[in-house]
């Protein structure tokens, strides 16, 4: 039976995209609050914050009152302060805390922004959050030009280890190892590689076995991580002798990418394909399901107002963080009602996990208020502002894009570090390509796109930013690294911008790999 009729047979419901196209933004997302507020509110942070309080603030005719009682009541939280304050309780057992009940799951994140991985608690009500999301998401490919073959096929979802560790009363380990234990049993004929298969912890081992099998599948949709897909299809195509995938997926027709900024891999994906594919990004994190591409050829991906998440906006400025990315005590923060198209906005979210005005750490700015689309251009922490070039990683992502183009060189990996030089600063760069490519060379165009993409990174190249420095390895130094850290496959990427420990380790990896 076809996945669109498998998922409308089982009753799944499109109640919640409609719901979303009729009505108002603002009133979707005031809506998810107050469920939020009043599901939390016997819990141990909701009668420290006031929520019955809160609640009745609902009643008033004034449109944002709501509001103004919900940000004065409850600070802003990043890991950090929620983890020390409120979550650890949860580890420990305690029930109530910040949501009802105990929590059974915990997902590690990739931790791309610190050393540690993080513990992300996973409630019921958030993987049925997460499911629904992912189903309206696969309901939107019927708007694809696509024939109805494609919808028989199978969805290969490469994520982590589904193997879950178990600890006291708790299971810990990667989110797509929780939603793979609280699969539905009508999706499991379409889920590829199988339970068994993806249990497999080690990456290499899973690796090989997903390539022996791989002639076995009717592939329709690819789901994961870039970087990892790429070396999935290219060891596939190594493996079998094929000039590309689609000699043996020939009805591979979307590839649902999230995690990073596809456009620097996109050259390397398309020497893989014997036809093209359309590439749909997801904005999928351990703490939700923020937001999905839901039509062909849309630059933004649509955000979910209504799927158990409030957001709120910090525009990303000097007024709201330091040098370092870390938000200052009287930020602004905002509603969606309230945000503008083309500003950069730090992302705070509260969610029905337990998360109360959280900030995830990402950049994103909106390219539709209209439809609430909205791309990812970085994070908090992952930009560069030594001297106030105010670099982010979309800056950095279209410059590598660009040169790479006009170099005809793949970047299959890249990161940078800002580094003292001299009394003044520098830019170090560190490129992962396979192709021969002179540094100096990329060094100087790479310098010359950002100066025409930033105009603040212009300035400061004539003043304190003094020098770029550019180093090439070969794309396995990078895979390698995240091997030593524990950190190959699934979810993990490469951070863009390196610094503090992992730049020490960093550093100290490429140098007894030249010796």
């Amino acid at each position: 039976m076809p996945l669109i009729g498998t998922l409308l047979k089982r009753g799944i419901k499109i109640r919640e995209s409609l719901e979303q196209d009729y009505s108002m933004a603002l009133e979707l997302q005031k809506q998810e609050l107050r469920k939020l507020l009043i599901h939390a509110e016997q819990t141990e942070f909701g009668r420290a914050h006031g929520f019955r309080g809160i609640l009745k603030s609902f009643k008033s005719k004034s449109h944002d009152e709501f509001y103004r009682a919900f940000s004065s009541n409850i600070p802003i939280y990043n890991y950090s302060k929620i983890f020390s304050s409120w979550w650890h309780r949860t580890l420990d057992g305690q029930p109530n805390v910040c949501w009802p009940g105990k929590i059974k799951y915990f997902a590690l994140s990739s931790g791309t922004s610190e050393a540690s991985s993080k513990y992300i608690p996973i409630t019921k009500e958030m993987t049925k959050s997460i499911r629904k999301s992912s189903v309206r998401q696969m309901l939107t490919m019927s708007k694809y030009d696509l024939p109805s073959k494609f919808f028989e096929t199978g969805i290969l979802m490469i994520g982590g280890s589904t193997h879950l560790n178990k600890r006291g009363h708790y299971f810990y380990g990667d989110l797509s190892g929780i939603q793979a234990a609280n699969l539905p049993l009508w999706f499991q004929r379409f889920y590829k590689p199988g339970r068994k298969i993806a249990a497999t912890r080690d990456w290499d081992n899973k690796l090989e076995e997903i390539t022996a099998s791989a002639p076995k599948w009717d592939i329709g949709i690819v789901v994961g991580v870039p970087a990892w897909i790429q070396i999935l299809l290219e060891k596939i195509i190594e493996y079998h002798n094929l000039d590309h995938i689609h000699q043996i997926w020939p009805n591979f027709k979307a590839y649902v990418h999230s995690g990073v900024a596809f456009d620097p891999y996109k050259k390397g994906f398309e020497k893989l394909l014997g036809e093209p594919v359309y590439f749909v990004e997801a904005y999928l994190a351990s703490e939700g399901f923020i937001a999905f591409q839901n039509m062909p050829r849309r630059k933004g991906m649509r955000m979910v107002l209504n799927g158990g998440i409030f957001y709120e906006f910090v525009p990303f400025n000097e007024s709201n963080f330091d040098a370092d990315g870390e938000i200052l005590p009287d930020a602004e923060c905002m509603m969606i009602d309230e945000v503008q198209e083309g500003v950069e906005y730090a992302l705070l979210m509260s969610t029905c996990a337990g998360a109360w005005r959280y900030l995830i750490g990402d950049v994103i700015k909106f390219v539709s208020k209209e439809n609430n689309e909205i791309v990812i251009t970085g994070r908090t922490k992952h930009f560069l502002s030594l001297t106030g070039e105010h670099l982010s990683v979309d800056n950095m992502n279209q410059a590598i894009e660009l040169t790479s183009e006009e170099l005809g060189v793949e970047i299959k990996e890249f990161a940078v570090a800002g580094l003292p030089h001299g009394s003044l600063f520098r830019h170090h760069w560190y490129l992962g390509t396979d192709d021969k490519c002179d540094p100096v060379t990329f060094r100087d165009k790479l310098d010359a796109h950002l100066m025409e993409l930033n105009d603040d990174y212009r300035t400061e190249r004539s003043a304190a930013l003094k020098e770029v420095m550019v180093d090439i390895f070969p794309s396995s130094v990078f895979y390698g690294f995240l091997d030593m850290l524990g950190k190959s496959g699934g979810a993990h990427k490469f951070p863009r911008v390196i610094k503090g420990d992992q730049l020490e380790k960093w550093e100290s990896f490429i140098s007894e790999r030249s010796v």
